[in-house]
């Protein structure tokens, strides 16, 4: 009898992320939109309003780009 235990080895997010699949990157990508859509309606920095039109613009453009990406 051996006593031998099977270790499934789960893939890493920086693992999955460096092999440009879709999912991973896509979420990356609305999580930056949402980042950016709270900075925006925030009423405390004025530095973060300031910077959440780009953190939108950068958020859209790379799920734009990574909803190329094989699944």
């Amino acid at each position: 009898m051996t006593n031998r235990s099977e270790i499934i080895e789960r893939p890493s997010t920086l693992h999955r992320l460096l092999h440009l699949r879709r999912g991973p990157w896509e979420n990356l990508a609305t999580v930056l939109i949402g980042l950016g859509v709270v900075m925006l309606m925030q009423p405390f920095s004025a530095m973060a309003y300031a910077y959440s039109f780009i953190t939108i613009l950068a958020g859209t453009v790379l799920f734009a780009i990574v909803s190329h990406f094989p699944e």
